[in-house]
């Protein structure tokens, strides 16, 4: 390894991130659309490939922290290697949370499904996603600032969502078990959205040199920050 120029190897490694972020992102769009489709069957796909996904990720960070013991980066090397880390952590939680979408497939039915916006809470959490990403690329700051400006339109969904849960479950015949199932759905996607809003916020440090400090806006989140 310290035969190569340090810039390649970071080349090499951020390569490898935007790799694992089509292979999220895959599966995020695989979890939708079996939600989607209230589909059941392509659960067992999607578990299997968040198994890649894991391995691919330990993989990354293993190599990230050999490059850091054997080349000592220092600087704007340092900050992008420190980049890589927290966005590839970032990534795999996103890939859990699909997996944890998927899971609820078989729980929720049709009508219930059709009473909420999931598909699109789900395209705008990708695309927050994918414009995270494609900043870290591009070392763009202002597309970063962009997404961390998406994520208050993803919030205010999933409040619109909590309030008509809310509403619903007052009812003797609604079924409670079912509004929870949706909540949680909403929550998920929801989280997938904050984490790209996470990758955003490293690569302004990445450009800028400075760590964005961001105060959650609910109580629910700083309780969820916490657990996380």
């Amino acid at each position: 390894m310290a035969d190569r120029p340090v810039h390649e190897h970071i080349k090499e490694l951020s390569n490898s991130l935007v790799i694992l972020s089509d292979k999220v992102l895959k599966n995020f769009s695989l979890a939708m659309d079996a939600l989607l489709n209230t589909d059941a069957t392509g659960g067992s796909d999607i578990k299997l490939a968040d198994g890649e996904i894991d391995a691919s990720e330990v993989r990354l960070e293993e190599q990230c922290l050999v490059f850091l013991a054997l080349q000592q980066p220092v600087a704007k090397d340092l900050r992008t290697i420190i980049t890589i880390l927290k966005i590839n952590t970032d990534l795999e939680r996103i890939g859990d949370l699909a997996v944890h979408i998927a899971e609820r497939v078989p729980e929720i039915k049709e009508e219930i499904l059709r009473n909420f916006h999931f598909e699109k809470m789900g395209m705008l959490a990708k695309e927050m996603a994918q414009k995270a990403i494609q900043a870290f690329v591009n070392k763009d700051r202002q597309l970063a600032e962009e997404v961390c400006d998406m994520d208050e339109e993803l919030d205010a969904m999933h409040r619109a969502v909590f309030k008509k849960v809310s509403a619903e479950i007052r009812y003797a015949e609604a079924d409670v078990n079912q509004y929870i199932v949706a909540m949680s759905i909403s929550r998920y996607i929801e989280r997938i959205g904050d984490h790209a809003t996470r990758v955003a916020r490293e690569v302004l440090y990445l450009v800028t040199g400075e760590i964005v400090r961001h105060t959650e806006g609910s109580f629910e989140k700083l309780i969820q920050s916490l657990k996380d």
